[in-house]
């Protein structure tokens, strides 16, 4: 599972040019579900997500979790975060999990935020999307179920 975490002042989505959903502060979190992946990688990802320490406080440090700061999450599947780019020119997806599989896994993402009364919104899984947001920071980490 890679996961792709950019904190924002705000963000949206829009599908077919028409507005979907959006959020104020908080953060993004660009999915990519692999094969391998199972519940328990979401449960790590996301207590990791939850957790980390990525606002500001009022001493201008990085010391404040998305709880803290009472933000608001945008959920977005992207499995071009499983490409495979070792060789030739055009990426391969063979580690990302069938669009099935991916989206049972996404859709447990979002029961477990439920779960965590955590504020969220969620693009629409496998489709063709554009997501606009203002990057904070800019902030962006890359998380790996099997790393963190």
């Amino acid at each position: 599972m890679v996961l792709v975490l950019q904190r924002c002042i705000s963000a949206c989505v829009y599908i077919s040019g028409r507005l979907h959903t959006s959020i104020k502060k908080g953060l993004v979190l660009f999915l990519g579900v692999e094969k391998t992946d199972k519940k328990d990688d979401v449960d790590k990802i996301l207590k990791k997500v939850l957790s980390l320490r990525v606002f500001n406080d009022k001493n201008n440090k990085i010391n404040l979790s998305i709880r803290d700061v009472k933000g608001s999450i945008l959920l977005i599947s992207q499995f071009t975060l499983c490409a495979d780019l070792k060789s030739g020119k055009r990426p391969g997806f063979t580690k990302a999990a069938k669009s099935e599989e991916a989206e049972i896994i996404y859709n447990y993402f979002i029961d477990q935020l439920k779960k965590r009364s955590i504020k969220y919104e969620t693009g629409v899984f496998g489709a063709a999307m554009d997501v606009n947001l203002i990057n904070d920071g800019p902030f962006t980490l890359i998380l790996n179920s099997d790393i963190n």
